[in-house]
């Protein structure tokens, strides 16, 4: 991580990823970008669905590969990439026809690294191969939920899930969250783990920078009115009463309530739930 010299009540304590000495390239391969309208947390009608959320620089698009559909073509790493629309870092990568993606970057990837998806490949990172052939104990990412439906598991910065068992056409894998869940072992997995693995150690530092990535500021509930919020009203500052737990906006309890519905048709592949606050 970048530390700053304290030249502001803004910058002391400020810290950023040393990009200069993992990124390759300031600019991204211009046919894999798009424009494009963020939602800003908005839903078709233009309520607000998702609180907090407006605002921020204008972000091109890159086009990121999730199908890994070029099944038994060899591909080089050309470039390592910063992406402002997700966590983790992504590598543009030429396919030996001559077909370049985005994928995205795991841990300890250089550019001239090969990459390969086949179920023969070796299981070494940046490689892609079915659950199934996957020896136990691996660290894997970009997971299918699905066969052939692209990855959607474990694609935020520093991640990965590991491989516990193969049986009977099931694959078992802890998740990030601590959850334990069987996946189809038809299912494809990339080796390794999600870059920028630091990530989650950035400090802001000021207000401002929230703003750019476009998120709004939050306001206590015990600042509220009771009208506004269970934990608003009182004389100065006060607790949340003789409530059982932290209850949000709208009165819900806020830590560890199931959120999941009941017969959701996934639930039979759950084998231990993940670890929520109490």
């Amino acid at each position: 991580m970048k530390n700053y010299n304290p030249t502001s009540p803004s910058r002391r304590g400020m810290t950023t990823t040393r990009f200069s000495e993992i990124l390759t390239s300031r600019t991204p391969h211009k046919p894999l970008t798009r424009g494009g309208k963020r939602s800003v947390g908005r839903n078709n009608a233009g309520r607000i669905t998702v609180r907090h959320k407006g605002g921020g620089h204008k972000r091109l698009f890159r086009d990121v590969d999730f199908k890994y559909n070029k099944i038994g073509v060899p591909a080089r790493v050309e470039t390592l990439e910063y992406d402002p629309n997700r966590s983790g870092f992504i590598a543009l990568v030429c396919y030996s026809d001559g077909e370049r993606r985005y994928v995205l970057a795991p841990q300890g990837v250089k550019v001239g690294d090969q990459m390969l998806a086949a179920a023969s490949a070796e299981p070494k990172i940046g490689n892609r191969l079915p659950l199934g052939k996957i020896p136990v104990g691996t660290f894997v990412y970009n997971i299918e939920t699905r066969p052939a439906a692209g990855a959607k598991l474990v694609r935020s910065a520093g991640s990965f899930a590991q491989v516990l068992s193969t049986d009977a056409g099931l694959t078992t894998v802890k998740m990030p969250s601590t959850e334990v869940r069987k996946i189809s072992d038809q299912c494809w997995a990339s080796i390794g783990a999600v870059s920028n693995e630091e990530w989650k150690l950035t400090n802001f530092g000021k207000a401002g920078r929230s703003r750019w990535k476009g998120i709004r500021p939050t306001v206590r509930g015990s600042a509220m009115n009771p009208v506004d919020h269970p934990h608003g009203g009182g004389e100065g500052r006060q607790g949340i009463g003789l409530r059982r737990g932290p209850k949000t906006m709208w009165g819900k309890q806020a830590y560890g309530v199931k959120t999941r519905r009941a017969k959701k048709y996934s639930n039979n592949f759950i084998v231990t739930r993940r670890k929520t606050k109490r």
